[in-house]
């Protein structure tokens, strides 16, 4: 009898701790619902975070505890959001200084846009992307739908996700001549690991950099689609992380160092279109994150959660 009220208490004590562990796992990720549209990039710059979405007129302005503080009106449309066949699809940002680059898709051609705000300033000047895209296309990639960006050494670096009938993520490197009228630029493709199962094709959504480290941060998902303009129905997001990418940038190809599955941390990430990350703080230890999902729903969930240095 003893030996089985050992057994059985000691199953006890695991579930406890097991049920204790899964809860604190939950608990270290923060989420909060907000009322704003399809947003689909994310950049943090002194204590404030910047959301764009891809169909809102306005970008967003948060504080590190995910609570709305400012409004900032970038395009003109009456409705909340931009219908899809008119929108400039801004799905990609990046911070270079005290400038905070919008960059639309590039999946039709009204989405050959960006802009350009100065975060001291507030100045705000359009880009004609459609010099880039074009010599994105020369250099052989079928289908444009710039989806990340970040700057890494002081070259800008494009993330181009592919789709079920284009399986392959590219990425993209140049400089800010780029969209200077300037011809003579010139630009890099690293095309990423083949991936064996395409029914399953994870696509590139957005990229960050973690400077203090030197990692890549990409947030990747699937998504039932098999053009770069049509959404279907989300799948599983993840982060896939690349370590010492400053010296990776001119490689014959690309691969993950590290693999995170984001509903084996929290599951309350299903069904959630991760769209981009931003690094707010780096420890000896931990990078902190802030990201996005876009649930092509009219809102848009953000989340604040931590990754160990490993």
């Amino acid at each position: 009898m003893r030996k089985w009220g050992n057994i059985i208490l000691f199953a006890f004590i695991f579930f406890l701790f097991y049920s204790c562990s899964s809860k604190k796992t939950s608990s270290d990720v923060q989420i909060k619902k907000l009322d704003y549209p399809s947003a689909s990039s994310i950049e943090y710059f002194d204590k404030k975070l910047y959301v764009i979405g891809d169909d809102a007129t306005n970008l967003l302005i948060l504080d590190t505890s995910l609570n709305i503080i400012d409004s900032i009106p970038f395009l003109s449309y009456p409705g909340k959001r931009i219908p899809k066949d008119i929108k400039p699809d801004l799905e990609a940002s990046a911070l270079n200084a005290d400038n905070l680059f919008l960059f639309g898709s590039g999946s039709l051609a009204t989405r050959n846009f960006g802009l350009k705000y100065n975060l001291k300033t507030k100045d705000v000047d359009s880009i004609n992307l459609e010099p880039l895209y074009l010599k994105i296309k020369e250099q052989g990639i079928k289908q444009i739908n710039i989806e990340g960006s970040c700057f890494i050494s002081g070259k800008l670096v494009l993330a181009n996700r592919g789709n079920k009938s284009y399986p392959q993520n590219h990425f993209i490197s140049t400089g800010e001549s780029s969209w200077n009228n300037d011809d003579s630029f010139q630009i890099s493709l690293t095309p990423f690991e083949d991936q064996k199962d395409t029914a399953l094709f994870k696509g590139i959504s957005g990229l960050c950099y973690a400077s203090e480290s030197d990692q890549l941060i990409m947030t990747v998902s699937t998504e039932d689609t098999r053009n770069s303009y049509t959404d279907g129905t989300i799948g599983k997001s993840y982060l896939w992380i690349i370590n010492s990418i400053s010296n990776k940038l001119g490689s014959a190809t690309l691969t993950p160092d590290k693999i995170i599955d984001l509903e084996e941390i929290d599951p309350r990430f299903k069904n959630q279109k991760i769209e981009s990350a931003t690094v707010i703080r780096e420890t000896s230890k931990l990078i902190n994150l802030v990201l996005v999902a876009d649930n092509d729903d009219g809102s848009s969930t953000i989340f604040k959660m931590s990754i160990t240095k490993d």
